[in-house]
């Protein structure tokens, strides 16, 4: 994979970006394990990418630069931390610096897929959804619980537009697209390959012929 930073000197910058935001002194030893494992999941994730920037000369490409992709790794960072140990500082701090540099809320219990990304993620959250592999989403998208706390559950291949809204129990098919400003909630059961649009409680489907894995993500169906 092909690196803005070094690994070690990519641990102390995040370790920076902690210390100056967080100055609690809480312990920051694992910080360089919980890094590696982190860029371990962009690597395969970035490697069925082809959004521009994210696979560059037949190898997967992170820079700590890219706002985007270094949303997606501080959210595998925090999620790594999580799963690894529990109630881990790291994990906290992570998700946090996601939220004040990108105003991402993807939260480190969230399980997001093993690909995905995010396109200038801004006011976006995610919540406890079931996701599969090929979710992207964009601005202002929400993902969340209904009043009776049932979340939604997404196919392979989902792409949410801007100012979207997937609320409850609503499960999406493989291989659609909420357009921008949809207000989906309690949807049901919704078919695969659809574009989903209005609002609430008038929200519609609408068959598509296109593909999110080939069309948006650019890789092999």
């Amino acid at each position: 994979m092909q690196l803005s930073i070094a690994r070690n000197d990519l641990a102390l910058y995040v370790r920076k970006q902690f210390e100056n935001l967080f100055p609690d002194g809480a312990d920051l030893g694992d910080l360089p394990k919980f890094v590696d494992l982190a860029l371990g999941r962009i690597d395969h994730c970035f490697s069925r990418v082809r959004l521009k920037g994210f696979f560059v000369n037949g190898e997967a490409r992170f820079s700590h630069w890219h706002s985007d992709q270094y949303a997606i790794f501080l959210y595998y960072l925090a999620n790594s931390a999580f799963r690894e140990r529990p109630g881990h500082p790291i994990a906290d701090k992570a998700y946090a610096l996601n939220k004040a540099l990108h105003a991402l809320d993807a939260f480190y219990e969230v399980e997001m897929p093993d690909v995905f990304a995010v396109q200038h993620p801004v006011g976006t959250v995610l919540g406890r959804a079931s996701y599969s592999d090929y979710f992207i989403c964009y601005h202002n998208c929400t993902v969340g619980a209904n009043l009776d706390n049932d979340y939604p559950s997404f196919g392979r291949g989902i792409v949410m537009y801007g100012g979207s809204r997937v609320i409850g129990k609503t499960a999406v098919g493989n291989n659609s697209f909420v357009s921008t400003g949809a207000i989906v909630m309690d949807g049901g059961v919704l078919a695969a390959d659809s574009i989903l649009h209005g609002i609430y409680p008038n929200a519609r489907r609408s068959p598509t012929s296109r593909n999110v894995v080939r069309d948006i993500f650019g890789a092999r169906t």
